[in-house]
């Protein structure tokens, strides 16, 4: 399976700008640039994709680590929030910290953050990003 995210680049780093899209057409020319990435223009950037992409992954592998467990979550909310620092000449993504609030029926705490920290390690984007520190903060609702 291959999944295709693309995009487009034009003019310096700074006054520049660019679109992403992805194959599904979801993503299709949105827009980003250095105001968006790195200012307080309002916009997509890398990372803010980079979380959102890490969120949805956990939530999935988080569901599946529950139906091995034979639980079944009513609800998995989770948000990645993505650092990036500044590195040398660049930026590097140094972390990444997963929030996530379940209802999960029939399981404890402890059970339900047990099967959170495997499900994190076992995320494809967890281990894709395995050069950063990934955190969590697990709890039932």
């Amino acid at each position: 399976m291959k999944r295709t995210g693309s995009a487009v680049w034009t003019g310096d780093i700074k006054g520049g700008s660019g679109t992403v899209s992805s194959e599904s057409g979801v993503l299709s020319d949105v827009p980003y640039s250095f105001a968006k990435r790195f200012g307080e223009e309002k916009g997509t950037n890398p990372e803010e994709l980079i979380g959102a992409a890490h969120a949805a992954c956990f939530s999935m592998a988080l569901s599946g680590a529950l139906g091995k467990e034979g639980l079944t979550a009513e609800k998995i909310e989770t948000s990645a929030a993505v650092t990036v620092v500044p590195d040398g000449a660049g930026f590097t993504i140094t972390a990444v910290h997963l929030t996530v609030k379940a209802s999960v029926p029939g399981t404890d705490e402890a059970k339900f953050v047990e099967i959170a920290k495997g499900a994190k390690e076992g995320c494809p984007v967890s281990r894709v990003l395995a050069g950063a520190e990934i955190t969590m903060d697990a709890s039932l609702v």
